[in-house]
């Protein structure tokens, strides 16, 4: 309320004798308003207290009126408080639609206020009031935008302040944090069960100039994603529906982020254990050799896990299989060995072996033989082979 255009003198007149009337009704039209509103919806009775309503609504219509009758260089009292009931709405959860439903009905209450008043004191003057409703409602209007942007600013710092709130959860359940009522506050706050199928995907991600950035997955096929980011990769929660496994989410992970090295864990039964599904995530991760540009699953790479988890033993096997090895030229050991990852590719065929490498048969046979002499071992002899096998993979990622 409260117009702000240029007024005649009678306008002046009409309005401050008539405002000076409304205000002595203010604690009546309160009233009427509650009741109002009330019949109107039960949640004004739910989200604020009645005496704290009574309150509000009676300053804010005091406000509202004194404004209608101010000179152009008054302080906005109203729109003053129209911000902060904003705000305060906002933080006790009124709708947003109902809170300018009593904006603007207050406004019809009071409009009609005045026409009565004026109607009793002074008829003649009804048509100079008639001439002031454009300002009355301009008024309302500017109130009703007022109290509205509050509200939504208020309702989009909740929002963040809510979310950083449950990434903090997130992040410490993450971390293997075991606090009373963690899992079950992340819960509640990403709309997830505390107990459920999940993993976690670690996927490296580098953020240099230029490079093409990393276009984050909302959902897909039975897989609701919810991501961290770290200075060199991206953490996923993964929520699994019933149905969809591991070989779905490495499905869907390949097609979707191409050619970056990732590792995924397996499956946990609930959100406590994600502390644990990272960890053996990013040790899926570190199985990824620095040739290696896509996404692997834990369970599928469990011995050369076993090597990266113990790079202190990784060494000394590295040491104890290819000790000779290491002592050759570089471009030579670099044949050998990729004779031998070719081969155990290959499942052992000396054939497929050549195909890959581009050399004869005979070529892999006389180069894995070489390879036995120098390391005192034979592929044909079980433990000897997983010894080779696992000392290439320490080797490799070493």
């Amino acid at each position: 309320m409260g117009g702000r255009r240029e007024r005649t003198e009678r306008e002046w007149s009409v309005l401050m004798s008539a405002a000076q009337v409304l205000l002595e009704r203010v604690p009546q039209l309160t009233d009427q308003l509650i009741e109002a509103l009330q019949a109107h919806s039960p949640q004004f009775d739910l989200a604020v207290p009645r005496d704290e309503h009574w309150q509000q609504i009676s300053e804010a219509m005091r406000y509202g009126i004194e404004a209608l009758a101010a000179k152009r260089s008054a302080p906005r009292r109203d729109l003053q408080y129209a911000e902060r009931l904003g705000r305060r709405r906002a933080e006790q959860g009124l709708p947003l639609e109902l809170l300018l439903y009593a904006y603007r009905h207050a406004g019809y209450l009071v409009w009609d206020e005045l026409l009565e008043i004026v109607t009793e004191k002074d008829p003649e003057s009804l048509p100079v009031l008639v001439h002031l409703a454009s300002d009355v409602w301009a008024g309302v209007d500017r109130q009703a935008s007022t109290v509205a942007d509050a509200y939504r600013g208020t309702e989009q710092e909740m929002r963040r302040r809510s979310d950083e709130r449950v990434q903090a959860l997130l992040d410490a359940l993450l971390e293997g944090r075991s606090a009373p009522g963690l899992a079950a506050s992340a819960a509640a706050g990403l709309d997830l069960p505390e107990q459920g199928r999940y993993a976690v995907v670690v996927i490296r991600v580098e953020r240099a100039a230029g490079r093409e950035p990393f276009h984050r997955i909302g959902a897909a096929e039975g897989l609701r994603f919810f991501w961290r980011m770290r200075t060199d990769y991206e953490i996923a929660v993964v929520a699994l529906e019933p149905g969809v496994g591991l070989t779905e989410l490495a499905e869907v992970l390949r097609r979707r982020c191409p050619g970056r090295p990732g590792g995924i864990s397996p499956v946990v039964p609930g959100l406590a254990d994600l502390g644990e599904a990272r960890r053996l995530a990013e040790t899926a991760l570190r199985t990824c050799g620095p040739d290696t540009d896509r996404i692997v699953r834990l369970d599928e790479r469990l011995p050369t896990a076993l090597v990266v988890s113990r790079p202190d033993l990784a060494s000394h096997l590295v040491a104890d299989v290819f000790g000779p090895l290491l002592a050759l030229d570089p471009a030579d050991r670099a044949v050998l060995l990729e004779t031998l990852d070719a081969w155990l590719e290959s499942g052992g065929s000396a054939g497929r072996a050549a195909t890959r490498l581009f050399c004869h048969r005979n070529t892999v046979f006389n180069r894995l033989r070489r390879l036995e002499q120098l390391t005192s071992r034979s592929l044909s002899r079980p433990r000897d082979l997983i010894e080779m096998m696992l000392a290439l993979d320490a080797f490799r990622l070493g």
